[in-house]
């Protein structure tokens, strides 16, 4: 059991597109609203994880093109999100209504990201822990997950809106927008660049 939860740590903490967003949106916009976006992640975390468990997953990616559809999709929403991370601020940044990143955002994010469903098969299918009963051992694993899952990802809001809090000039600010952004930017483009080794 040990082993299971150190290996939910691990592939939870490591940052992709759904952490690298998070601290984004604390970071370029408010705790408050990155606290939306958060819950929409949540909302399509638990999904996934349904959808997983009950093998729906499995049956949308045997289709060849499926895993091709989904990697636009949350590529798109990541270039997305890095616009609006990156101008954030600036004049060409959208209305302040659509500039901010809504929970819907998270739920459709979290959803068409391939990472969350590779990470989610993991969790599920690997480690036996109680062999003899499916349902509490899916339970539990379930339970675990969500107990590592909701305060790693708190703690990377936290960590991005800590630098809101510190009120720093314009034109600091502007550059950590900049940085946040490019990250998510790059991750969306190694993300396209992957459709074609599929």
């Amino acid at each position: 059991m040990l082993a299971f939860g150190f290996a939910v740590f691990f592939l939870i903490i490591t940052p992709g597109p759904a952490v690298l967003s998070l601290a984004g949106v604390g970071a370029s916009f408010s705790f408050n609203s990155g606290l939306k976006f958060l819950t929409g992640l949540a909302i399509g975390h638990i999904v996934v994880s349904i959808l997983v468990i009950t093998g729906i997953a499995s049956v949308i990616f045997s289709l060849p093109y499926m895993r091709t559809v989904f990697l636009f999709i949350s590529t798109s929403f990541l270039l997305l999100l890095s616009y609006k991370i990156i101008t954030k601020g600036s004049n060409i940044a959208f209305s302040n209504h659509l500039a901010i990143p809504s929970m819907l955002d998270g739920i459709i994010l979290q959803l068409m990201n391939p990472k969350a469903y590779a990470v989610h098969t993991i969790i599920f299918s690997g480690f036996s822990i109680f062999p003899d009963s499916f349902l509490f051992e899916t339970i539990w694993k379930f339970l675990v997950m969500n107990a590592i899952w909701f305060p790693l990802h708190f703690a990377w809001l936290a960590a991005g809106s800590s630098i809101q809090r510190i009120s720093l000039d314009p034109a600091t600010q502007n550059k950590i927008n900049i940085t946040m952004g490019g990250l998510l930017f790059i991750t969306a483009l190694l993300s396209f660049l992957s459709i074609r080794t599929l």
